[in-house]
């Protein structure tokens, strides 16, 4: 016996590409601040410089959690490094030993 509700669940095959039309402007949303934060930094705070460090690694970290998110939703290796300008094996090798 299933657990699974049907009326709930499409039965329909899970379509690879969900169509996100404000991905762009999020970005460029997200690059503005940390522009902002640098500038900020600059202009003598220098008690945010470590903040602004550790942006590096929450960006890593927000990279890993996307590409395996993508390898769930069916992406082969081949596509997420064509995304990132490195070869499938590159990209492979750097976040295919994450859970």
């Amino acid at each position: 016996m299933s657990s699974v509700k049907r009326p709930l669940t499409p039965s329909v095959p899970r379509q690879k590409r969900r169509t996100v039309v404000e991905n762009d402007e999020f970005a460029a949303f997200g690059r503005r601040i940390i522009r902002a934060h640098g500038r900020r930094v600059a202009t003598g705070d220098v008690e945010a410089l470590r903040d602004l460090v550790a942006l590096s690694s929450v960006i890593d970290d927000a990279i890993g959690e996307a590409v395996i998110g993508l390898r769930a939703f069916g992406y082969s290796w081949a596509e997420i490094g064509s995304r990132l300008g490195i070869s499938k094996q590159a990209a492979q090798q750097r976040w295919g030993d994450k859970p």
